[in-house]
Order: C-alpha cells, then structure tokens, then sequence
C-alpha cells in the first residue's frame, strides 16, 4: 500500500470507493435517497455505479457515482464531495446538462426528459457558509418565488459541517457516520439507518475480493493520472517546438525523452 493511501479497512463512507460499493445496495440507497429528499420512493431499478457520460470526445466527460432511477423513471445522481470545490454550483450544472443530453436523443421531443435530482453530500466544507445541514434547489420566478418553472430539476448539497438545527437526530448521525464509518459510531446510534449501512459497510470491508477491486481501481485512477500528465507535458513540449526552441531546452522544460520530443518534432513538420 502506497503511503498516504488508505487500506480498504481505513476507508469511511466519504471515501468514493466504499460509498458507491455501498450505494449498490438497493435497499440502502433507496433509504438514503428518501432520508435525504424526504419522499416515498417505491422501487430503485438498476442501480449503476461509477456511470461514465462522454457525449463527445472532445468534451469534458463526467464520472458519476452513483446513477439510478426509480419506479416512476425518476433519475437520482449522488456524488460524494470530499475535498473543497469552489465550483460546486457550476459542475452541479454541467452534470444536468449532460445527463440531459444522455437522456435524449435526436428528434425526441423535450417531455421526454425525466424529473432528475442532483445531489452532492459534502464532507469537508459547508459550500455555501450559511450553517446548514442541507441545502435544496428548484428553479423559481424571481417576482413570485411561489411560481416553480416546473423543469423537474432539483439540486441539492447536504452537507456534516452544519451548525444550525434544520435537520433531524437520524440525518445527523447518518452525516457523522459518513466521516467515521466504524462500528464505535454504529453502536452509539439509535438510527436503524445508520445500522444498516454498517451491516453493509463491514461486509464489504471483510470481503477479500473488496481489497483486489480497490487495488486495481487505485492503479487504474493512477494510470488515467499518469496519461493526462504525459498529455499535458505533451503538450507544452508542441509549444515549444512550435516556438522554434530547441530539443535540449524542451527537454529540461518537459521530463519528455528526446526520442518522444524528435518524435513531436516530425508530426508538426509533417502537418
């Protein structure tokens, strides 16, 4: 195990790996689902985990975490945000617009569509410092904030750096839960919630196949890293090529061999 890396016994419900290994569970994420939008949901179908949505090559792509619709054709997408992201509110948009777009195709007409939550559970920073647990959002007039646009998207952020009292006891312990996901933390809780995600979470955790299904996601994510990298380096190597300077410089510049960099040379000369 690398070091700074988790082992799959460290990992806690913030962590993308053991959240969408638990979300796979139909029962569970359907009680997650109704716990956190506070509705009925009769069925989940099809749970889909790590959904890969690439409308175009040269767009931004999107990996979701989990993805998946209810009895009513409803679409659920559930993101576990562990590190600060000051564009939250703008990549909650771009994930609409491509699920949109997923959604439909050519000549369908636009009431095809599906009523679509997003939500975004984060753990490390309240994104909009107003102090709650839970944040939701609809599109609404402006001059009457009663009139709904009726677009059937919803966003919303929870959030375990809440400090206000707007959610219950069970959604407070599911919230600590998330950033220590241990049995200490299960056992001092009364949320019947909370128990059975435990359950789950520790079967997964004892699960000997869990740690190869880690390990090789891990070298995979590391490889993807590694590729945009050596892309990027690529890159600036053009650059500088198309700049006129010379291989040594870019070179040093780069990290790129020199047999890559003459190899970066001819395709420019040849295009």
């Amino acid at each position: 195990m690398k070091s700074g890396v988790k082992s799959v016994k460290e990992l806690n419900l913030e962590d993308d790996f053991l959240f969408a290994k638990v979300m796979t569970d139909e029962s569970i994420c359907k009680i997650v689902l109704e716990k956190i939008l506070g509705i009925e949901i009769k069925e989940i179908k099809m749970p889909e985990e790590q959904k890969v949505i690439n409308i175009l090559s040269e767009n931004k792509g999107i990996r979701l975490d989990i993805y998946v619709n209810d009895d009513q054709n409803t679409v659920y997408n559930i993101e576990m945000q562990k590190g600060r992201d000051t564009e939250l509110a703008k990549r909650s948009r771009y994930y609409q617009g491509n699920i949109d777009i997923n959604m439909i195709t050519k000549g369908k007409k636009y009431n095809e569509l599906r009523k679509c939550f997003i939500i975004f559970i984060c753990t490390t920073f309240d994104p909009f410092k107003q102090g709650r647990h839970l944040y939701t959002f609809e599109n609404r007039c402006n001059e009457d904030p009663r009139l709904v646009l009726g677009d059937e998207t919803t966003k919303v952020f929870l959030t375990t750096c809440g400090t206000l009292d707007d959610v219950d006891q069970e959604m407070l312990e599911f919230l600590a839960y998330i950033k220590n996901s241990t049995d200490k933390v299960a056992s001092e809780s009364k949320s019947q919630l909370v128990h059975k995600i435990n359950e789950k979470v520790q079967s997964i955790k004892e699960d000997k196949r869990t740690e190869v299904e880690y390990m090789t996601l891990l070298e995979r994510d590391e490889r993807n890293r590694e590729e945009g990298r050596n892309e990027e380096r690529r890159s600036v190597a053009k650059n500088l090529l198309q700049r006129g300077l010379d291989d040594e410089f870019v070179f040093e510049t780069t990290n790129l061999s020199l047999d890559e960099i003459k190899k970066l040379r001819q395709e420019l000369e040849l295009n």
